[in-house]
């Protein structure tokens, strides 16, 4: 998520390449992002001296380190955070800082990447509106992004944050069972991402909503009908709410 927010923001020219620096303590990862993205400053530490009384940090690291991370970013003296780390809530980050600082919760999805991400922010309990637009301006850059109170946090990320995954396994499938009907896996994958690609901007573009859009390709008796019908009996709609489920409940378990 944070190489893909970062290639995200360079390609909507959100600020200067010299404004933004990545810390990465890893040295072979370090390594990678200094080949992907040269013109940035690529830091093992961060250190007092690499900002100055006005430098945000985003928190983009796996939630067993995140409040060791942030005690380092407390005593360097960043002036706020936005925190992509799943499920971790504003108040246990804002604990680990010695000052009173804004924290903003977010949990952007991988289409930041081309610039279609959707990002949902909750503000802490220090933050104010200006906070709440740097947030905003931030990952807007890169995508959509909404206001919602943080007690939705562990259902967003459970729906839009692992979204894609479950697109993508949808794809998958789909471009398998061309394969199987005798298709070449070249041609049933340009039918099945195109198809999907085409689908979600006519959604998106239409405001026809999806259950119409279904109705509008599915003639009674037809070939829609019938595939649909096994989708319903397989209890695919069913397999989708309990997938959501059991990954908000996660969320919340690595919160606790």
């Amino acid at each position: 998520m944070g190489s893909a927010l970062v290639a995200g923001l360079l390609q909507a020219n959100w600020c200067a390449p010299s404004e933004l620096a990545v810390v990465e303590s890893n040295a072979a990862t370090r390594d990678e992002l200094a080949t992907r993205f040269p013109a940035l400053a690529i830091l093992e530490q961060v250190t007092k001296g690499d900002l100055d009384e006005k430098t945000g940090a985003v928190l983009c690291v796996k939630p067993d380190s995140a409040e060791a991370v942030a005690r380092t970013l407390s005593g360097v003296g960043v002036s706020r955070l936005l925190s992509v780390v799943a499920g971790l809530s504003t108040q246990r980050l804002e604990a680990t800082f010695k000052n009173s600082i804004p924290v903003v919760r977010s949990m952007p999805n991988t289409p930041v990447l081309v610039g279609e991400g959707v990002s949902a922010i909750s503000g802490g309990e220090h933050c104010v509106g200006a906070d709440l637009e740097w947030a905003e301006s931030i990952l807007g850059a890169v995508g959509t992004v909404v206001r919602v109170p943080e007690r939705y946090q562990d259902t967003v990320g459970a729906l839009s944050g692992a979204m894609p995954a479950y697109l993508y396994m949808i794809v998958e499938s789909l471009i398998e069972a061309g394969v199987h009907q005798g298709l070449t896996r070249d041609l049933s994958t340009t039918l099945v991402v195109d198809t999907f690609a085409g689908a979600g901007q006519l959604l998106k573009q239409s405001g026809e909503s999806p259950e119409q859009l279904r109705f509008n390709v599915t003639s009674p008796g037809g070939v829609t009908a019938a595939g649909l019908r096994m989708l319903e009996q397989r209890a695919v709609r069913a397999a989708f709410l309990e997938a959501v489920a059991a990954a908000a409940e996660r969320s919340r378990q690595l919160g606790r």
